[in-house]
Parts: C-alpha cells; structure tokens; sequence
C-alpha cells in the first residue's frame, strides 16, 4: 500500500457582527525586501481573485439552486504549501490550476508569508488568525528543509500523531480544529485514509465588527425570493447609513459594499431578477476591478438578511475537474516531502461556515448615533439571490466568496 499524504483544509466561521464582529531569511533581509514581499502578495492576490471566481463559477453551474461559500485565500494556502514539496509536472500543473503559473516560486511563497503575517490580527474590532498545521505520523522522516520551509514561510506547525491508529487520531485532529475554530468546526475529518503518514490542515479563523452596526429592534421577518413563486420567510436587518454603491448595466446588477473595522468589507452584488448565470459568467478580476470604478458613497436604506450558510467541498474533485490531478495519484512527484517514499494526497476538503447578524459588542467604539447627509437615500432590498465577497480592501485578498440562494 503507497503511503498516503493526507491533505485536510478547513475554514472557521465567519462571525461578521456578532461578538466582534518567521522567514528562513535572517530578519534584517527579511525588513529589507518587505516592498518584494508586499509586491508579491498584490500580484497574489490578484491570481487568488481569478482563481476563487472560476472556482465559484464552476461549484455554481454544478450545484444550481444551492448556497455556494469557500475561501480562495485558504485553498490556495494550503496548496501553495504542498508546492514546497511538489517538483516537476506535478507542481507546474498545482501552479497553473490554482493561478500561480509563470510566478517565480519565490514570489509565490513571499507573497502568502507576507499575507499571512499581515492578515493575522486580534484587536477590538477584528480577530483573524490563518494557520497551517501538519500532523505527522511519528515514523514519518520528510525532509528537513521541506519542514523548515513550511515553518518559516507559512508559520506551520508541526504535531506528532499515531497513524498507526486512525480512530485516536481522527479525534485528536477534530480536537485540534475545534479548538482553533472556537468550536464552530468540530468533525471535519470524517475518516482517515489506512497509509496515511501526514495530514496538513489550513483554517480561517475571522471575526469582525461591522462599522455601522444594524439596530436589532428593526430586523423584521420578510419575503425572501427563492425563485418563480417561491420564497421563504427570513429575518431583514435594516438600517441607513453611508455606504459605497454602484450599478453595472451591462452586467444588469447592484454592487454595495459594507465596511468592517480595519480596511476588511463585504461587498453585496445583487442581480436584476433572472440574471444571476449572467452575472456570474462575467466574474473575473477585471470585472471586479471595474466595479470598484463604478462606486461612490450616498446614503443607503439598506436592508440585508441574518445569514446562517456553511459550504462543504471535496477539493479532489472539484480540483480535479480544473486540472489538478497528479497530486492525487501515486504517480505524483513529491519528493521534496520525502525523495524515498511516493506519497499522494488522499484527501482534500473544505468547509466554510458564515454567520451574519446586526449584533456587536457592548463596548463597541463607533456604535452611536452616525450624521447622514440630507439627501434622499437609496432603498435597497436584498431580498432575492446573491453573490457575497469578503476581501481586504487594501490588497485586496478575497477572504471569502459565496452565492446565497437562502440565507437560513
């Protein structure tokens, strides 16, 4: 039996308004190339928004109907990371599925060092922790520098487990992701794969204030539109505020960005009714780009559903279906994990959770009284599908992306 890379990525939740809403370089090379670094990371990013639209592209022409809702940037970490061991046919074809073609390995991996470092934050207003973890069966010797790769540039840590008895480990790596997601991810791994000598595992972990928050005596039980005569009861958050809001006609949509705390937003595109497929057939990194050009602030009634949606995703095959499968197979190069053992990725999943609700903290600065503009505000009603994006609006990288056909 060949031995068996286990490959488990995860996403906590994303709790929006509730609550809250190092380098193998030495550190005097790694300040100096800081501009490289971030450099690097735009241009990831911008591979990383490709990337996320044509794989929410494809999960929605395969699902319709459904809620779509996954992290390009968690994927795309985790995978990154299998590239410091992948040589050959095997890694070019990880680098062109997931976007990182004709990008010097070097900027690749500066790139989600340097996101990395600058995403994880805990303030008052934002908790956000992105971390890599490899369980490894204690009999398991990969190569040194593949691990002192993965510690220095992607903060990974490393756990010793027994593989030799996949129920004790099963639990222990469920107890492990439980933790790190505050216990709202809590039986990713459903079985263990016999072989299996290292599993890695890649979570989100974000939670962040809205900056204007909804008053929860408004929220009210509304329609919201499934489809033809079809529509179900939910709770719509309302308020008015300034926000940025824009229209494309070609496309026949609304764009309206809602701002968190720390240059973090979510931004809601809404399709006229009966055009969501063209919409997202049009979504790529230009089109986004465009629309950040279409935008301008006003005063919006905005009213916005309570959202509750988790997305579950075999990653093997849905990678599989964008053209990444040597990885998959025993005939995968990844000796620079282990030159002596042939190893494959047994199994890949992602799960993502999101909670949206207008509540914040009791000592939440900026949750008073906000001087509008006198001006007629725009009504605007989500009350029908969506597409949702969360991003740092200063890179930007796309946290999270999702269609929500029902919010609950």
């Amino acid at each position: 039996m060949s031995p068996t890379l286990g490959l488990a990525l995860l996403l906590a939740s994303l709790l929006p308004a509730k609550g809250l809403l190092e380098s193998h370089f030495s550190p005097a090379i790694h300040e100096g190339s800081r501009l490289t670094g971030r450099m690097a990371a735009k241009e990831l990013a911008r591979r990383n928004a490709d990337f996320g639209f044509r794989l929410l592209k494809k999960l929605s022409a395969n699902n319709p109907g459904k809620n779509i809702f996954l992290s390009p940037l968690s994927i795309s970490t985790a995978f990154s990371m299998l590239c410091l061991g992948a040589e050959d046919s095997t890694l070019a074809e990880i680098k062109k599925g997931l976007n990182f073609r004709k990008m010097p390995e070097r900027d690749l991996h500066e790139g989600f060092h340097y996101l990395i470092h600058n995403l994880n934050r805990e303030t008052q207003d934002v908790k956000m922790r992105i971390g890599n973890t490899l369980f490894m069966d204690q009999n398991f010797q990969p190569q040194r520098r593949f691990m002192t790769e993965a510690k220095n540039l992607y903060s990974a840590e490393t756990i010793s487990a027994n593989f030799q008895n996949l129920e004790d480990t099963q639990r222990q790596i469920n107890d492990y992701v439980s933790q790190k997601t505050h216990g709202k991810i809590n039986n990713l791994i459903k079985q263990i794969d016999p072989g299996t000598v290292l599993l890695l595992t890649n979570y989100i972990f974000f939670q962040a204030r809205w900056q204007h928050e909804f008053h929860p005596n408004a929220t009210k039980e509304e329609d919201f539109i499934l489809g033809r005569n079809s529509s179900v009861k939910v709770p719509m958050m309302s308020h008015e505020a300034v926000y940025t809001v824009g229209r494309d006609e070609e496309r026949a949509c609304t764009i309206l960005e809602m701002p968190f705390a720390q240059n973090l937003t979510a931004a809601f595109i809404l399709p006229d009714k009966g055009k969501l497929k063209r919409v997202e057939a049009s979504l790529q990194a230009d089109v986004f780009a465009k629309w950040k050009t279409l935008l301008s602030k006003r005063v919006v009634r905005v009213s916005v559903p309570r959202l509750h949606i988790r997305g579950t995703l075999d990653l093997k095959k849905t990678l599989s279906s964008l053209g990444v499968t040597k990885i998959f197979e025993e005939r995968g190069d990844l000796t620079r994990i282990s030159p002596h053992r042939s190893l494959k990725v047994g199994e890949a999943m992602h799960e993502a959770e999101l909670i949206m609700d207008e509540k914040g903290t009791e000592a939440a600065a900026g949750s008073g009284a906000q001087t509008l503009p006198m001006e007629a505000p725009l009504h605007l009603k989500i009350n029908q599908p969506f597409l949702l994006m969360v991003y740092h609006s200063k890179l930007p990288a796309f946290l999270f992306l999702g269609r929500v056909f029902c919010p609950q």
